[in-house]
């Protein structure tokens, strides 16, 4: 899935968003993410279980599953609220 950056790719996006295709949540959360990520002016990708076991291992009950910095954020629904402070912290 894509890389949504407000750069040329060098930096690394902060948010990350796991999800699945078909997932009405993911939905939810993809415009949320995308939303707060162009207010902030912070880059964001999203990758889907699908298409890594572990990650479909691991994570396949909580989708869709937030990341900032690298860190897990929130699951099955995205506060835009707590989004916002942990990107401003």
């Amino acid at each position: 899935m894509p890389d949504h950056a407000e750069t040329d790719g060098a930096v690394a996006p902060r948010i990350r968003l796991l999800g699945k295709p078909g997932c009405h949540l993911c939905d939810d959360a993809r415009a949320v993410v995308a939303r707060v990520a162009a207010d902030l002016g912070v880059g964001w990708r999203e990758d889907s279980v699908l298409d890594d076991p572990a990650l479909m291992e691991q994570y396949g009950e909580q989708i869709p599953v937030t990341f900032v910095d690298g860190r897990q954020h929130d699951y099955w629904r995205v506060d835009e609220t707590r989004l916002r402070a942990a990107l401003q912290s």
